[in-house]
């Protein structure tokens, strides 16, 4: 059995106004740093959990690095397993109606804009970890394969 890659990630959904905050994730593959393949998509800012890293600290210094926002409070919703060819990561989801700032796009290099969507009226392109979430959020589930 050859080895991947696996790894855990957090994903949260900024509420404001029924919408939620997606970032277009860049269509160059060299410049994206997603183990799971996400170029082109659409996602919830979040990223990889680091050594030791609490999930208030992930989730504080995503939010802040990729979008400039600050993260006052979030809740857990979920946990889910995405697996992509030979890379696996348990990507742990939240939510939080209480921040501030408005988003800008802190990094370029991996996402090209950020846009709030009605979560009826989702882009098509999401990212597997992201759509997960979104979708484990409006079904009430905690847990997906």
């Amino acid at each position: 059995m050859s080895q991947g890659v696996s790894g855990a990630g957090m994903g949260i959904i900024l509420l404001r106004d029924d919408k939620i905050l997606l970032g277009k994730r860049t269509e160059d593959i060299s410049k994206g740093t997603s183990e799971l393949k996400g170029e082109g998509t659409w996602t919830l800012p979040g990223g990889k959990i680091h050594f030791k890293e609490s999930f208030e600290d992930v989730l504080v210094r995503e939010v802040k690095e990729e979008t400039g926002i600050d993260l006052n409070s979030f809740e857990i919703i979920c946990v889910n397993n995405d697996i992509v060819d030979e890379k696996h990561f348990v990507t742990v989801g939240a939510i939080s109606e209480e921040f501030e700032g408005e988003a800008n796009v802190m990094e370029p290099e991996e996402i090209t804009e950020w846009k709030w969507f009605s979560l009826d009226e989702l882009p098509e392109k999401l990212f597997l970890a992201s759509e997960k979430i979104i979708k484990n959020y409006t079904e009430g589930i905690f847990c997906r394969d």
